[in-house]
């Protein structure tokens, strides 16, 4: 005959359900959104391709003139058109020296100093132009979404924007404001200037519609309410609860941006109406390159190869930021 087990008093129950609680030890620290997110984003090998290229070209258009010191402005009529890779000079000493390995143009300026320079213009131009249209397109978003009374002017506004033809108008404002501003601060500058504004001024309107619709969204969630309900001001609104939450769209937006304004600035500089003859970027590289094209086709191609890599990886980049910050095809 078996012994029934002797049922635990109350007290022993309580006791066993307590030590059943408790922990066995330290626990993991909570895995950190940012690491989800690099997670998914180096699983996309294309964004992987475009952000490693863009920061390359970005290190290299900064630091390159540095170590590749030629200047890119002079002239050397007795050196001209020659061409890339087989430019050695033998010196007294028949040691053989690359002094143009990607050639010289037909004033003998050297087209790696050229395509260095060029390229540091091209960039500073977009990185420039579209933190200003970032910002013009995020404030204009933020107050049509949450502020009803000022949705449908902004938004009629953006509309009209929308609606006028980009090319012609970049034309006419450089027709109209280049020669001011270059006597105010220098052809160079002035001209700088000039088309970093009317760029950014002319590619505001995507980012701001993708802020509004957000903005109306989020603005209907709970922790909205909640933050209303105890008095909460709009601007404290705004700045702790409603811009951290369209920081992704806003990241996606700043690189379509960056990859726009660089086909902009280069399209200026190729119809002759950004920066001055002298002043090399890529899109004059190409600009001076067509009339010799069919007997030097490579002075068209590595400029053009490098604004389409460029552009390329940029777009990459975006699509990338946008599945890694998507919490929706996030670990898919």
């Amino acid at each position: 005959m078996t012994e029934q087990p002797i049922p635990a008093s109350p007290v022993e129950a309580d006791l066993e359900f307590m030590k059943a609680l408790q922990d066995k030890g330290p626990q993991k620290p909570p895995r950190s959104q940012w690491r989800d997110v690099w997670d998914q984003f180096r699983k996309h090998k294309g964004a992987l391709f475009g952000g490693s290229f863009l920061i390359f070209i970005t290190l290299a258009v900064i630091f390159g003139p540095y170590i590749w010191d030629i200047d890119a402005k002079k002239l050397d009529i007795r050196n001209k058109d020659w061409r890339p890779i087989y430019t050695l000079l033998w010196d007294g000493d028949a040691k053989a020296g690359w002094i143009h390995p990607l050639g010289t143009d037909q004033l003998g300026r050297d087209i790696l100093a050229q395509m260095l320079f060029g390229g540091r213009v091209s960039m500073a131009v977009g990185w420039m132009a579209m933190a200003l249209a970032l910002v013009i397109g995020t404030a204009i978003g933020v107050l049509s979404g949450f502020f009803k009374r000022m949705d449908f002017w902004l938004m009629r506004f953006t509309d009209l924007i929308l609606s006028l033809p980009i090319l012609p108008l970049v034309l006419l404002a450089v027709t109209l404001f280049g020669q001011p501003l270059r006597s105010q601060f220098g052809p160079e500058g002035g001209m700088f200037i000039l088309i970093v504004s009317v760029i950014s001024l002319t590619s505001w309107m995507q980012t701001a519609r993708i802020v509004r619709g957000d903005i109306l969204a989020l603005k209907e969630r709970e922790f909205i309410l909640a933050a209303r309900s105890i008095g909460t001001t709009p601007g404290k609104i705004i700045r702790r609860h409603l811009l951290p939450n369209v920081i992704s769209p806003i990241m996606v937006s700043a690189t379509l941006g960056l990859a726009t304004a660089i086909i902009t600035e280069s399209a200026l500089s190729f119809l002759g109406v950004g920066f001055p003859s002298d002043f090399p970027t890529w899109g004059k590289q190409l600009a001076d390159a067509v009339d010799r094209m069919q007997e030097f086709p490579e002075r068209v191609m590595l400029p053009g190869i490098a604004i389409s890599l460029t552009v390329l990886a940029v777009n990459y980049l975006g699509d990338g930021l946008r599945d890694a910050l998507d919490p929706r095809i996030r670990g898919r």
